[in-house]
């Protein structure tokens, strides 16, 4: 037998060894008895999870010991591929992870962008808003700005139609200015400065006629009312309103005067502006209470008749005290001769292009209405002129260049009715509608600067337009 044959059978030997040694100590190593069994049997014990058991031992008919041993389901080479795979989707997951990160703060990133984004638009969305609303605003504000400048023009358009009227007179009054020219122009081209001084005499006139001319249209006869024109609604059903005719073209402020009785309250304001949007500039507590609503502010100074007296009042509110009070001799009062709607409306008291006027009724004119003109400093009665209009029978009145109008009814489908003109005290019946939009007048006064009509007609303060007729004499008429 041959070397490796020897270290063959030496190899066998010993595996025989070892197996006869397992046979006899592995049993009982691992509780096993020495009883045979068979090979289906031990089959059937075989728990391959618990790790490496030996379960049963035999000999085979060559006298070969003859073990079963089972080893664990995961051997090495099965746990090394899983283990591979389990890392792999361990790092798959990490990476995973990582970029979930990432993205995570990518995220909060662009969230508190959008946040400062949101915040940034809503402050936008509130600029534009303001925006919109200063604008609208200030449209609004500009546009009640011309209303009110167009409510102040709108008196003028009365005497732009009344202007056409002259248009005739003022054309032959250029004509001649430029045939006056024309002469003077040849003569200085003829003869020099001969006859200068007469045509110098002539010009001076002309320019004096054109003087007197424009001093007339200040007066004419009421053809027409129109509007009322709404300026604003407030306080209480009676009441007065009004501006200063003497006042300058800067000087706008107006006076509100509330109710008819018990008050002594006069609130001012610098405009018609300001009056519209209640933006009062000072307040006048007088020193008596008013009866009625027909008072007149007049050169800066208040003319108002006493309560429960036929005393006049004038008061200045630059000074802020009375300045003159007389008696209006043997005038009713404290409604023994009111107007129509009573109120206490005894005694009016107005002004015109002329002057100061106080219009009341007396028992000695039986009931009548009475006319005087008044010293605006001293309220002396200059003169008077009696009526034969029933003051009872009166709805409102109004003077205009000296001329007395009388309506015939504080109601609706009023109208002027009757004048007197003291210029040469006769009156007629006239037939003048006017629209009394609110039912009630409780005031209605002229004034001269604004050649309009001051009404307090039922808690709104109104305006009316007058139309009048001028009539122009020339030197050749007197």
């Amino acid at each position: 037998m041959s070397s490796p044959l020897l270290k063959l059978g030496a190899v066998l030997s010993t595996m025989a060894m070892i197996s006869n040694w397992m046979s006899q100590t592995l049993p009982s190593l691992v509780g096993l008895n020495s009883t045979r069994l068979s090979t289906t049997d031990a089959l059937t014990q075989i728990s391959p999870k618990e790790g490496w058991q030996v379960y049963s031992s035999a000999q085979d008919p060559d006298g070969r010991c003859i073990c079963t041993v089972v080893a664990p389901e995961q051997n090495l080479c099965s746990r090394d591929a899983k283990s591979r795979q389990l890392r792999q989707l361990l790092e798959k997951v990490q990476n995973m992870s990582q970029s979930i990160e990432v993205l995570n703060l990518r995220t909060q990133r662009d969230f508190q962008y959008v946040l400062k984004m949101e915040t940034q638009m809503k402050g936008l969305k509130a600029k534009f808003r303001q925006i919109e609303d200063d604008r609208k605003t200030l449209m609004t504000k500009h546009f009640q700005e011309l209303k009110e400048k167009m409510d102040e023009l709108l008196p003028l358009i009365p005497v732009l139609e009344q202007y056409k009227t002259d248009a005739k007179l003022i054309t032959q009054f250029k004509e001649e200015i430029r045939n006056l020219s024309a002469v003077l122009t040849g003569i200085q081209e003829e003869i020099g400065a001969y006859d200068y001084e007469e045509l110098h005499q002539r010009v001076l006139s002309l320019e004096t006629r054109l003087r007197d001319c424009m001093k007339k249209l200040t007066c004419g006869k009421l053809m027409k009312i129109t509007g009322p024109i709404t300026v604003k609604t407030s306080g209480t059903r009676f009441g007065a309103w009004m501006t200063d005719p003497l006042a300058s073209e800067k000087n706008n402020r107006v006076w509100y005067m509330d109710s008819y009785t018990n008050n002594k309250i006069v609130r001012e304001y610098k405009s018609i502006a300001d009056f519209v949007s209640g933006a009062e500039s000072r307040t006048y507590n007088l020193p008596f209470k008013w009866a009625g609503t027909n008072h007149v502010v007049y050169n800066g100074s208040l003319y108002f008749n006493k309560y429960q007296s036929n005393i006049i009042i004038k008061y200045s509110f630059d000074m802020g005290r009375v300045l003159a009070q007389r008696s209006l001799e043997y005038a009713g009062f404290h409604n023994v001769y009111p107007y129509t709607w009573g109120g206490f409306s005894d005694i009016d008291l107005m002004a015109d292009e002329i002057g100061l006027w106080a219009v009341y009724a007396t028992n000695q004119n039986a009931g009548n209405i009475v006319i005087s003109q008044l010293n605006q400093d001293t309220l002396e009665v200059m003169k008077s002129w009696n009526t034969g209009y029933p003051k009872r029978s009166a709805g409102e009145s109004f003077m205009i260049c000296g001329t007395l109008y009388v309506t015939n009814s504080h109601l609706t489908g009023a109208k002027v009715y009757y004048s007197y003109s003291t210029k040469t005290s006769t009156y007629e019946y006239t037939d003048i509608p006017f629209h009394n939009q609110y039912f009630h007048i409780s005031m209605l006064d002229y004034n001269a600067r604004d050649r309009a009509l001051y009404a307090w007609n039922n808690g709104h303060q109104v305006l009316f337009n007058v139309t009048l007729f001028h009539i122009i004499k020339t030197e050749d008429d007197t």
